[in-house]
């Protein structure tokens, strides 16, 4: 018995690192899996009266950084590829 006392001290650590790893990916680059996308873009462009065009967008951008920013403007420097992604004319392409 003495020889399995270790073993819910390796499960918590286990635990803790799985949980550590997800907190520190929360938000950036790659922190979100491709059926994410809808859903954070759903949240991104709640507030916007071009809803279609905003979703569309959006969801091109996530689908290529697998990140969008939290809330529905700014915070672009959460997402580096998700803000360098530019027009023809050098606008940012993503809401």
């Amino acid at each position: 018995m003495a020889r399995l006392s270790w073993l819910p001290f390796a499960f918590f650590l286990i635990l803790a690192l799985g949980f550590a790893i997800q907190t520190a990916n929360a938000g950036k680059e790659g922190s979100l899996r491709l059926e994410d996308c809808p859903k954070a873009c759903d949240g991104r462009c709640s507030k916007t009266h071009h809803r279609k065009p905003c979703l569309f967008f959006c969801n091109y951008c996530c689908k290529s950084c697998l990140c969008v920013p939290s809330g529905t403007y700014g915070n672009r420097e959460e997402c580096p590829c998700y803000n360098n992604i530019k027009t023809k004319e050098g606008k940012n392409k993503c809401p």
